[in-house]
């Protein structure tokens, strides 16, 4: 098998008429930017290699239009083969428009599924009104798309978190779960069978937002989980736009700190042998400087010119899959 890296020509936009309004010019500035994004996620993380079958979870949100939009631009210009199929799982919620999304991908022309199952009725009779949905809601969907991938034959799931989202998640489990853990860009299923990808990891919301609205996508909302205005990540979410607005590159920040981790300044003696711990006489960059004033830039992406599709070896032991968006 190859892995997935991508190049100059594989990231620009397709070949057409020169932008001649500044609208124009700054769609195709974004287009360029999401897939130069998402191709270095990809390459990055090795999300995709050659010969993968990659289920595209989507839901109806901008982020999943967004992640599908991207991905088969990337995959009309890449060199190594790979498939990509969409699947939707249709919950019953009342008043779902249920021909959209079918409509949308037959015109798109791409490999699509759309799975019905109920769960509407199944969260709505175990959780009390005004309580939080989320959480059965997808661990229903999660196992009923694992089910759809088993049967699809696809080796990975793509899900369409963004980079908001992975800094929502960390400080949720770190406020409300007492851990430092965050939303990974690939990691196993939590059945092992699969591998999920999140080619969105490097990804701002207000870039898909704008994307959303360049393209037209006939958004659904969701009206299972969507009016719950007390959920804890939409008090996060408030409370990193707030940073963003207070602070401009706050949030650019905070998310590479999630690259740029060092255990022997935390406290979790599994992942660093405090307790052995003895001086060594030699100078350490990273010993006692607590109180310096330490700043990072963060990492630039690179241009376009330095990235490259290459067919490299991998290891055959590697499946990959992933799951839907919450």
């Amino acid at each position: 098998m190859s892995t997935l890296m991508v190049s100059e020509e594989a990231l620009a936009p397709a070949a057409g008429p020169a932008a001649r309004t500044k609208s124009e010019r700054e769609a195709l500035k974004l287009e360029k930017r999401l897939c130069r994004q998402v191709g270095q996620a990809i390459a990055d993380f090795n999300m995709i290699e050659a010969g993968d079958r990659v289920m595209v979870c989507l839901s109806g949100g901008k982020d999943s239009y967004a992640m599908l939009d991207i991905l088969m631009k990337l995959q009309s210009r890449a060199p190594v083969p790979f498939e990509l199929v969409a699947v939707n799982l249709d919950q019953k919620q009342p008043g779902f428009p249920a021909h959209i999304l079918p409509e949308y991908l037959q015109n798109l022309g791409i490999e699509h599924h759309i799975e019905t199952q109920d769960t509407y009725s199944i969260v709505k009779a175990k959780i009390p009104e005004g309580k939080t949905t989320c959480s059965l809601c997808s661990r229903l969907r999660r196992g009923i798309l694992y089910s759809v991938a088993r049967r699809l034959k696809c080796n990975k799931i793509a899900l369409g978190h963004h980079r908001d989202d992975m800094l929502q998640t960390f400080f949720l489990n770190m406020f409300f779960g007492g851990k430092l853990k965050g939303m990974p860009p690939k990691l196993t299923s939590d059945n092992g069978e699969f591998i999920v990808i999140r080619p969105l990891a490097f990804v701002a919301e207000k870039d898909l937002i704008d994307w959303a609205e360049h393209r037209e996508f006939p958004i659904i909302p969701c009206n299972l989980c969507g009016s719950q205005e007390n959920l804890q990540r939409k008090v996060v979410g408030d409370m990193l736009r707030e940073w963003d607005r207070k602070f401009p590159g706050r949030v650019e920040t905070m998310f590479t700190a999630l690259q740029n981790v060092v255990p022997s300044h935390l406290m979790d003696s599994t992942l660093h042998d405090f307790k052995s711990l003895q001086p060594t006489g030699v100078p350490d960059e990273h010993g006692d400087r607590a109180f310096d004033d330490e700043r990072i830039d963060p990492p630039a992406l690179p241009s376009l010119g330095a990235i490259r599709w290459v067919q490299a070896p991998v290891s055959h032991e590697s499946c990959e899959a992933s799951i839907p968006n919450p």
